[in-house]
């Protein structure tokens, strides 16, 4: 789990304008909300913020106006043609708070002899974890798995202090055997070919 510090302007114009004029400082507009608290909107360089969000669940130190507050990305909004971030909205957390969040499922191992397939069914997983000690990705082993086989939530292997917040006996993965195209019948491709 990275965490990463940035200093953080609070706001207090609002709006598409104001939005456009903190984007051109090389800023991101933001919201920080949770633990019954009022919303603060906030300015956030927006560089660092970009290299931060590489990383999934990154934990956030934000240093706003000298109070030092803990944040997990909750939602980011990016341009669709350029990418750039247009605004980040930020969850508080405390440490040893037990949020909920997605992480990446990642495979490893080879297949069985064959042509098989692995159908990624769920990209992420929805885990509870300790807010300082979320796990990146967790990884699952298809080393062997032949068609009809298939992994369930239950078998992830987890890191300790981390929970299943979804079902258990939900399909992670299932190995999947390859469809052959069949070839055409001889009088089809003379009549493909004629045409």
């Amino acid at each position: 789990m990275s965490e990463v510090k940035l200093a953080a302007e609070t706001r207090t114009e609002f709006g598409k304008g104001a939005a456009r004029r903190i984007r051109r400082e090389s800023k991101v507009p933001a919201v920080v909300y949770g633990h019954g608290t009022e919303p603060v909107h906030i300015a956030l360089p927006g560089h660092e913020l970009q290299l931060a969000l590489r990383t999934p669940n990154v934990l956030l130190t934000l240093d706003i106006e000298g109070k030092t507050e803990l944040a997990i990305p909750k939602a980011v909004q990016r341009d669709a043609i350029k990418g750039y971030l247009e605004h980040v909205d930020l969850l508080l957390v405390k440490r040893g708070e037990k949020v909920t969040v997605e992480i990446f499922v990642q495979t490893e191992g080879e297949l069985a002899p064959g042509s098989f397939l692995v159908e990624h069914v769920l990209n992420t997983l929805t885990v509870e974890a300790e807010a300082t000690h979320i796990p990146e990705s967790v990884t699952v082993s298809i080393a062997g798995l032949e068609a009809g086989a298939s992994i369930l939530a239950k078998d992830v292997p987890l890191p300790a202090g981390t929970t299943l917040a979804i079902d258990e006996d939900a399909v992670v993965l299932q190995v999947l055997a390859a469809q052959a195209e069949e070839a055409p019948a001889e009088g089809e491709a003379e009549a493909g070919a004629e045409a």
